[in-house]
């Protein structure tokens, strides 16, 4: 089976981390995958030595991609210009659609015009997404796939396989909380410095680091906010963190008995989530769904009542400051991702919907069966 994946955005961020897992696990099951975007936001580098990856905003050059490779099936993400080229290539074969982005208003615009493709099925990663979806349409069926992390490269590192001659680099007697992610309104990085300014007032042994953002629109406002706040002292931003060293950037969390925090507004997953409990970092996180689809509130993590700040420090301080419930968190954070979020776990369930739609033999050049 060959299958193309179109997505507009080539970013470093959970839907490109989940699809990395994907094309890895998928490949040991006979199916090649391909990716196609349009603009590179830095996250080639997690992408390419896991597929064949076309970066290019020319229509004509789409077309010819899609029709000369033979795809046994195509799958659009949050990108309507892509219903148009595939139209246009006149690609018979099945189309999926996957629906991540969280906002009504812009998930609209990709789910506009996908009549004239006729997609067999939308996938989304979790049940507060499926209900988004629903207010849209009512005549695709919608399947609930959550993402899945290969537990074999995310998982908690011994101490002596951490790099700790690397960034980011731990602050003696400081407890690290990471937030991870893009610098922009809907990730809420107005929060966490709120948040930060907070700590310092009270406490000195606290740290925070801010990673991601190299590429996001809102850096050069988050770094006028960070330095005239004079937050450089407890909030590290680390703009870049290679793919590679994220397990033990999340080591190194783990080890200072920190905890992962997250500001968002809403998200559709949040990869971020299940990456930190499979390296045995709880996490804090808004009290709300997805959040709470994916984080055992109490077990693997504090859930706290969205922009209260007084009830998110209530929570940041029980985990940092008892060791003991840190340590049973971390524990089950782990054995919560294995059992529910593991690659293989959930990529059988695509597997699957894509074996539903799809008959395997031969085909002649420019010929799909489906």
């Amino acid at each position: 089976m060959k299958i193309l994946v179109i997505w507009r955005l080539l970013t470093v961020g959970g839907v490109n981390a989940g699809w990395r897992n994907r094309a890895i696990h998928f490949k040991k099951h006979g199916i090649e995958m391909e990716f196609l975007y349009t603009k590179d936001l830095g996250g080639r580098h997690i992408m390419e030595d896991v597929a064949k990856v076309y970066l290019t905003k020319d229509s004509e050059e789409i077309i010819h991609i899609i029709r000369t490779n033979q795809y046994d099936a195509i799958i659009v993400v949050d990108t309507n210009q892509a219903y148009s080229w595939i139209h246009r290539a006149n690609f018979q074969g099945p189309i999926f659609i996957e629906a991540r982005t969280p906002e009504l208003k812009k998930l609209s615009k990709h789910l506009i015009s996908y009549e004239e493709v006729k997609p067999r099925a939308i996938i989304v990663p979790s049940e507060y997404q499926k209900r988004l979806v629903s207010i849209l349409t009512d005549d695709i069926p919608i399947h609930i796939i959550y993402n899945g992390i290969d537990t074999s490269f995310y998982h908690a590192l011994e101490h002596k396989d951490i790099h700790y001659d690397q960034e980011p680099f731990l602050t003696k007697n400081k407890k690290i909380v990471g937030w991870i992610g893009r610098l922009d309104g809907r990730k809420n990085w107005q929060f966490l410095l709120d948040v930060a300014k907070e700590v310092k007032g009270k406490r000195d042994d606290i740290e925070f680091w801010v990673v991601g953002g190299a590429q996001s629109i809102q850096r050069e406002e988050f770094r006028r906010r960070w330095q005239e706040e004079k937050l450089e002292d407890i909030v590290k931003w680390f703009p870049v963190i290679p793919y590679q060293e994220m397990p033990h950037m999340y080591a190194k969390i783990r080890e200072s008995g920190g905890c992962t925090l997250a500001t968002t507004k809403t998200e559709s997953f949040g990869n971020t989530f299940i990456e930190s409990m499979i390296c045995g970092v709880p996490v804090i996180a808004p009290k709300m769904m997805p959040m709470s689809e994916i984080i055992l509130d109490g077990k693997t993590g504090l859930l706290y009542n969205q922009n209260k700040k007084d009830d998110l420090l209530k929570k940041l301080f029980a985990i940092i400051d008892q060791p003991g419930l840190h340590h049973e968190m971390s524990q089950a954070g782990i054995r919560h991702v294995q059992e529910n979020f593991s690659i293989e776990k959930v990529a059988k369930d695509y597997i699957e919907l894509l074996n539903s739609h799809l008959v395997r033999g031969p085909k002649k050049s420019g010929e799909y069966r489906d």
